[in-house]
């Protein structure tokens, strides 16, 4: 915890391009597997996907629902393209490159999209398919992940301005102090509701 309670830009930094290589290479791959799975399925309707386990955990559910193509393309399609471009950033970072205010605008906005657009899916996922990808909960945990970590590097480092000496500049403290706590929380509290919600199930196979 000592460490937390140490963070400046220098150490985001280093955290922030780790985030964005290994979150961007897992993300990468299971895109890759979702797309030869998808493949499969569209090839074969009676397909069943690797990571089909029960009624809950099925991808091929998730697969065929309209959610799986939120914007006309399939989704591990954009992925595909997202998680290459935090590679890219992520090695650049680990290079010593130094981007501009705009560019850490850039990817926090992007940063928003994919969290936002990952809780959707949660939803949509939990309680309309009823239905979980396993893959799928990978890349929203990379996600959530990248977003908490870079939002609070651009406020450590000014690229997000918050009023000094005020309530705002006492929360983000905390978080600085208790960053890895509270993403471990945010992502248990997924967790709760995917078992909440599923537990009719589980229940009766335990």
């Amino acid at each position: 915890m000592n460490k937390s309670k140490n963070l400046n830009s220098k150490k985001l930094v280093k955290i922030v391009s780790w985030v964005l290589i290994i979150g961007g290479i897992i993300g990468l791959i299971c895109a890759y597997i979702i797309i030869q799975d998808k493949m499969k399925l569209l090839q074969n309707p009676s397909y069943i996907p690797s990571c089909n386990l029960n009624p809950v955990i099925s991808c091929g559910s998730v697969m065929q629902s309209p959610e799986a193509a939120a914007f006309g393309i399939s989704n591990p399609f954009l992925g595909l393209i997202g998680f290459s471009v935090l590679v890219t950033i992520g090695v650049a970072l680990q290079a010593k490159a130094v981007f501009k205010k705009w560019f850490w605008w850039g990817l926090e906005i992007g940063a928003i999209f994919g969290v936002l657009f990952v809780h959707w899916l949660f939803f949509e996922s939990v309680y309309n398919i009823h239905a979980l990808c396993p893959y799928c909960m990978v890349v929203w945990i990379i996600t959530i992940t990248t977003f908490w970590y870079v939002t609070i590097y651009n406020i450590e480092a000014g690229n997000i301005k918050i009023p000094t000496n005020s309530k705002y500049q006492t929360i983000f403290n905390f978080v600085k102090r208790h960053h890895i706590d509270l993403l471990i929380l945010w992502l248990l509290i997924i967790a709760g509701l995917i078992l909440k919600h599923f537990w009719y199930y589980y229940s009766k196979h335990l």
